[in-house]
């Protein structure tokens, strides 16, 4: 396994660097790699809390936020850098944020007590359905890639191999 350290980083927390990784990473992957042109300040990156994985050089290499609202916690901007995908590390990312997303929290204190929503794309949900999460409504087309909106309850309770108990 590639990751030789989890960072759980609210905003307020990042380091320059640590932002300049991320957001370089996204568009790396998002903007260049699948040709999604699209605004990627957006507005929630202040509320995220931002879940990164790097290497044993301290490279970005898998990254996610999450983020509280009215109806539960979302879960976006979820990324492995291309050359180390296959590697079972969106699981091992996934796991991190769920964990999260089930801790009481400062932020609200029912807060984990709701549900988990993200926006798939459609080829992915069968990987985020082995994660607990359900399809919700008809697929759609978001920047030109099929995605499936999807939530998760907070009852299910994820292992670290993503298994639910």
């Amino acid at each position: 396994m590639v990751i030789a350290k989890w960072s759980v980083c609210p905003w307020d927390t990042l380091d320059i660097e640590t932002l300049y990784d991320l957001l370089s990473l996204r568009e790396k992957v998002f903007v260049v790699e699948q040709k999604c042109f699209y605004q990627d300040a957006d507005g929630l990156d202040r509320e995220a809390i931002h879940v990164i994985g790097r290497d044993n050089a301290q490279h970005l290499i898998a990254y996610c936020r999450i983020y509280p609202q009215v109806d539960g916690w979302h879960i976006g901007r979820v990324l492995v850098d291309s050359p180390f995908r296959g590697q079972g590390l969106a699981r091992l990312l996934m796991v991190q944020a769920l964990t999260i997303c089930g801790l009481p929290s400062e932020r609200g204190p029912e807060l984990h007590l709701m549900p988990m929503h993200l926006s798939a794309q459609c080829h992915l949900t069968d990987f985020y359905g082995s994660l607990g999460f359900e399809a919700v409504g008809a697929a759609y087309l978001e920047d030109g890639i099929p995605h499936q909106d999807m939530s998760r309850a907070p009852a299910f309770r994820t292992t670290e191999g993503g298994q639910h108990e």
